[in-house]
């Protein structure tokens, strides 16, 4: 991969080359930054630069058979690990190994795509990958093994945060000390999900969202319009994947968007008529039918929501992107019932139903319970 490939981050992509050039290249290294700020192809194309010896700023001038080997992820002495789960291909021992004809389609086709994305690949949905420690002691076998070209072994663990303690335990030694020439790659959204005896061990590089004017130029290079861009830019908040999504009306936003908008309708009119619960039960229904991985993310999109409207009510309106696609649903009208009296009950509301989808709890009960305190705050009256 090479790094003109790679939108934005200039400084980052400088700081890696230079390094590299200097052969100061630290051991274990955490690349951090949200969703779709291009930590995954930032991270291969570093590894390309180190293991093909490339000269040039633009990853290539070096060793071709490498480069060559690189374009299908078929270097011997670059290994991943990433969050998985069986499914109807993998019925036990789920470890990255299994699935590497599917990474490499997923990191050919979305190179900016998130964990739902590869769980929608992988047909996982309903279930929550991890890195376990079967992963580990994978990990710990690869790399015991000789560099297969005589150079560096990388080992590329994306969405370590996703890591369970067992695993990180078991990396732990070899993290601090590993074999010669090894290096650790590890890409996480949440830093603070990282046990902190890996992060001290790690030298850690933290990645800002993208540019609107950065993420209007990669649509317009994909033959999307001008104006267009711009629009969808300011919408996609730094984060090209939600970006590419938006651009071709494929984004799980609008579904999550229809979901939310029947929901507070619902839940405002059942003040009063007994008989709109049933529409919430209904809802909840639909909902506790998808996948936990999707129940969370519409549980995140509706936290974002709610802070929307809570800027919009008060007036803040150059820190709103957001737009509505849903014909008769207004943010601006929306607002007026967000406000200081409700908002931190209905946050504290989505992020207990958060907790207790991510643990396996009933998500009927989970999302009816939350339907119902819903009905509650969204009558509470603002006091001045």
């Amino acid at each position: 991969m090479l790094f003109s490939e790679i939108l934005g981050q200039q400084h980052i992509k400088n700081h890696l080359t230079v390094s590299a050039d200097s052969n100061r290249v630290a051991h274990a290294q955490l690349f951090v930054g949200p969703e779709g700020c291009g930590t995954l192809p930032m991270a291969i194309a570093y590894a390309q630069y180190l293991l093909c010896k490339n000269v040039s700023s633009e990853n290539t001038g070096g060793n071709e058979s490498c480069n060559l080997k690189f374009e299908h992820l078929a270097h011997p002495d670059l290994h991943f690990a990433f969050p998985v789960a069986t499914n109807d291909k993998v019925k036990k021992h789920a470890v990255s190994n299994a699935f590497m004809n599917e990474w490499r389609q997923f990191v050919a086709k979305q190179p900016y795509g998130n964990t739902f994305d590869w769980f929608q690949l992988l047909g996982i949905e309903n279930k929550q990958g991890i890195i376990g420690v079967d992963e580990a002691t994978d990990i710990v076998k690869s790399l015991s093994l000789k560099s297969y070209e005589g150079g560096y072994k990388i080992m590329l663990i994306w969405m370590a945060d996703r890591m369970n303690t067992a695993a990180a335990n078991k990396l732990l030694k070899l993290i601090e000390e590993p074999p010669k020439d090894t290096i650790f790659l590890l890409i996480a959204e949440k830093e603070e999900q990282i046990i902190q005896t890996i992060r001290s061990r790690c030298q850690i590089l933290h990645f800002p969202p993208l540019t609107e004017e950065v993420i209007k130029q990669g649509l317009v290079s994909r033959g999307i319009p001008e104006a267009e861009a711009g629009k969808v830019a300011h919408s996609a908040q730094g984060n090209y994947n939600k970006a590419i999504d938006l651009s071709v009306n494929d984004s799980e936003d609008l579904v999550f968007e229809r979901w939310f908008i029947f929901w507070v309708r619902s839940a405002f009119k059942a003040k009063g008529n007994k008989a709109v619960i049933n529409d919430l039960i209904m809802w909840s229904e639909e909902i506790a039918g998808t996948g936990r991985e999707t129940q969370k993310q519409f549980l995140t999109y509706c936290m974002e929501v709610f802070r929307q409207a809570l800027l919009l009510h008060y007036q803040t309106q150059d820190l709103v992107y957001m737009d509505m696609h849903e014909e008769g649903f207004k943010l601006e009208k929306f607002a007026p019932f967000v406000h200081s009296a409700n908002i931190i009950e209905i946050t504290k509301e989505l992020e207990t139903a958060m907790y207790h989808v991510e643990r396996n709890g009933n998500a009927k009960i989970i999302f009816t319970d939350l339907s119902i305190k819903l009905t509650r705050y969204l009558h509470k009256k603002e006091t001045v």
